[in-house]
This record gives C-alpha cells, structure tokens and sequence, in this order.
C-alpha cells in the first residue's frame, strides 16, 4: 500500500533518494565536495531501481496503477493535443464530473476525447466521484462519440476507473443499460477509436468507452474485468488474497498483449509514469498518431468490420 505516495516496495529506493537529495544540499551549502561519495550513492540508486521495476509481479503494477501520484487523464490531455475544449452532460440528467470529454486537436487533426478522471486528493475526489462514472457519464460519452461521427472525427478515449458506479441511483438511472448501449454504438461507430489505459480498467466501467479499433496500454496499467481485492473476496472469501487473485486475472499489459486483447503496450519511464510525465505524454502521443494515421486510410465499412472480427477473435483458445 502507499504512505505519503511511497509504495511499500518502493520505501528502500526513496530513503536512498532522499539522503542523496540531502547530501547534495550540505554540499551546496557548506562548500565541501562529495563528488565520489554522490556517484557512489547515484550508482547504488540506479542498480536498486532497476532490481525493483524491471521484474515487478502483477499486484506490484496494480499498485503502481492506482499510484497516488500517477497522472490523471487532464494531466496528459494538455501535453498531447492542442485547443481541448470540454463539452458538458448527458443532455438528459446532469454533467457527471467523473467522466470528461471535449474537442482538440492531435497534429492539426481534430479528435473527440471521452476520458474518466479521478481526483489527485480526497476532495477532488469526491468531486470526481473517485473516477467512477454514473449512467449519465457513460451518456455524455455516446453523445460525444456520435457527434464525432457525424463530423468524421477520431475518437480517442483515456481509461482511468476503479468500475461503473455501483450505487442505488446509478442502478436506478440504467447504469447496465448505458454500459450496454455504449458497447453496442461503439461497435459501430463509423470513425476510428483508439482507447489508452494509462491506470485502472476496471470491469463493465472501463468498457464502457474501450470498444476500440487499437486497444493501447500504459506498461504499469492494469486491465480486468474485476478488481484483484473483489476477486479474491468471491473465490477465497478473503479480499487479502489479492496477490494471488493479480496473478490469476493476467490483468498486466504484458499479459493482455500476450492473450490478444490489446495491441501495444507504451513503455513508461523506470519506476512509472508519475517519474516523467512530460517523457510518458509524448510516447502516448507518438502511439496515438501512428495508430490512427493507418486506421485513417480504411473507409468506414472496412473500419466497422475489422473492429467486429477484431473482437470475434478474442477468448478462442486452441
């Protein structure tokens, strides 16, 4: 778990970090060179780092998934595109401050964003409804979605969410229902979808807005139809079983780009994305022009029915 945004396997690293930030502040300040003493120390850091993160196990990544300091969709948006410009509700209920979505531009192409965002403290949070959309969410996102068709705009989507919200009113309102109908509308869409995980996709509420023509994941995001603590409460009957429930759920991008469903992992600076987020923006950029610079050359039919057989394809086991 995290304490002050330091993961529990991270704590030897960050100590080391921190007495070489301090030793570099008395060298400045008292004058004295400790030239060799800070390589000796940066070498020490440097091999640490990459016994920790360069062979992390799946609960690992969904720790570092659900980072306290790990970039949100608005923190990417602004490095990625140009002139983004929020659009607002569901044209029906109300605005669901869980899931954004607006105009921008990508190189001079104008795109749609859909993206679920979670707050960066508690009350932003609670503002964002912890990243989990209701119905009217998911609504703004199809409404969003068909504009984009209607113009022939891309349709990029940023997957960020715990789940759907599962509560009375979010039941009551036809969360099922929206999940379904962005499901099937998506499947359809006549413009090019590409959909990034850059944290937690969670069940039904992060397909919501995944049906996609290329599936991209960041490499310490996770991807599963439940949540390793949910799973392990149901087949252990005891949520501390989540280690063991990361590893059955092959919920890593590793994993999902190995069984098909996704299509490419983005690398993400050693230690995670909230190491460099200016370094991870510009990889999710370059993927995302490369991806719809060919998907841009199909013509709508064809690009409906790749995305069928693409999904048709998925789950076959030999």
């Amino acid at each position: 778990m995290a304490c002050n945004g330091v993961l529990d396997f991270e704590k030897p690293l960050v100590e080391l970090e921190k007495r070489i930030e301090e030793l570099k502040r008395f060298t400045a300040e008292k004058a004295i060179d400790f030239t060799e003493e800070l390589q000796s120390l940066e070498k020490k850091a440097e091999r640490l780092r990459q016994e920790i993160y360069q062979d992390l196990d799946p609960w690992q990544r969904v720790l570092l998934a659900r980072h306290p300091k790990r970039p949100l969709a608005l923190d990417y948006i602004p490095l990625i595109f140009e002139d983004f410009i929020e659009l607002h509700g569901d044209r029906g209920f109300r605005d669901d401050k869980a899931l954004i979505g607006g105009l921008a531009f990508l190189e001079g192409r104008p795109v749609t964003i859909v993206a679920e965002q979670k707050g960066k403290d508690t009350k932003e949070n609670l503002y964002r409804n912890f990243g989990m959309p209701c119905p009217e969410g998911y609504r703004k996102a199809l409404r969003l979605m068909k504009q984009a068709e209607k113009f022939g705009r891309p349709v990029i989507s940023f997957i960020d969410t715990p789940g759907a919200f599962p509560g009375l009113q979010a039941e009551e309102r036809g969360q099922a229902e929206a999940i379904a109908r962005n499901l099937l509308e998506m499947s359809k869409l006549q413009v090019p979808i590409v959909a990034v995980v850059i944290g937690e996709g969670g069940s039904g509420g992060a397909l919501a807005i995944g049906v996609g023509d290329r599936i991209l994941m960041l490499e310490n995001a996770v991807y599963s139809v439940i949540s390793a603590e949910a799973c392990a409460a149901i087949l252990w009957r005891d949520a501390s079983y989540a280690k063991e429930a990361a590893a059955a759920l092959k919920l890593t991008a590793q994993d999902l780009l190995e069984l098909g469903v996704i299509d490419e992992i983005i690398p993400e600076p050693l230690g995670g994305a909230h190491r460099g987020l200016e370094v991870t923006a510009k990889l999710i950029k370059e993927a995302l022009v490369r991806h719809l610079n060919e998907l841009s050359e199909l013509s709508p039919q064809r690009l409906v029915a790749r995305r069928y057989e693409k999904y048709r394809r998925m789950g076959r086991w030999q």
